[in-house]
């Protein structure tokens, strides 16, 4: 009885294989060994689909970022309502792989994905009306917002033990054991917090502008 076949190598299963190892253990997990082993090929055999441990975790980014949902921008929805959906989508795209945040800090690079959303988040910046430095500057904050909302939890950086927070030291910490606990309400309450501060902010400058280029017609 012929023996059955070993699914074909591919470059998707190499990035499944690389993003589980990402989420589970850490960026510094992934390896030509690990990722073989895992994969049940040997070593060289990735070599014919990625040239470097760098070019596949750009792949594992990209892969996530393609989750983003980019359909706000082409629904005629205003510059503010499309980037308030967009940020929790980016973050709920995030949310389950917070490991992989350092590389997408990085920037899109070559990544077809990553550079499909900046162009998505600029073009409908400058449609609106928003100067091309402008623009710029929103895609680039919107990101350092987002990422770094992801990268870990406020509520669970507090440990749920009282006596960790003695009144003598820490007058105003009374309640801060509680935070882990409430971790979603927390965590969420404070993203759509600083998100709508953001847009409350840009907004004023999008006013000024329009204000301005009236004077000047």
């Amino acid at each position: 009885m012929a023996r059955p076949r070993k699914p074909l190598l591919s470059r998707d299963r190499i990035v499944e294989a690389a993003g589980v190892l990402v989420d589970t253990e850490g960026l510094e997990a992934v390896s030509t060994r690990r990722l073989a082993a895992a994969l049940g090929v040997s070593g060289p055999s990735l070599y014919n689909h990625f040239r470097t441990k760098d070019e596949i975790l750009d792949a594992v980014a990209d892969a996530v970022s393609s989750r983003v949902d980019l359909s706000m921008f082409d629904g005629g929805q205003d510059w503010r309502a499309a980037l308030h959906a967009w940020a929790h989508s980016y973050r709920d795209a995030l949310a389950d792989h917070p490991n992989i945040v350092p590389v997408l800090a990085r920037g899109p690079g070559r990544r077809p994905a990553g550079l499909r959303l900046a162009d998505a988040v600029f073009g409908a910046m400058t449609e609106a009306g928003w100067p091309a430095a402008h623009a710029t500057r929103i895609g680039a904050l919107m990101r350092y917002f987002i990422l770094g909302s992801a990268v870990g939890s406020f509520a669970r950086g507090f440990v749920d033990d009282r006596a960790a927070y003695d009144p003598a030291d820490y007058p105003h910490l009374g309640q801060a054991h509680l935070l882990a606990e409430r971790q979603h309400e927390v965590d969420e309450g404070a993203f759509e917090t600083g998100l709508e501060a953001l847009l409350d902010g840009l907004a004023l400058q999008y006013d000024a502008l329009a204000r301005a280029a009236t004077r000047d017609a």
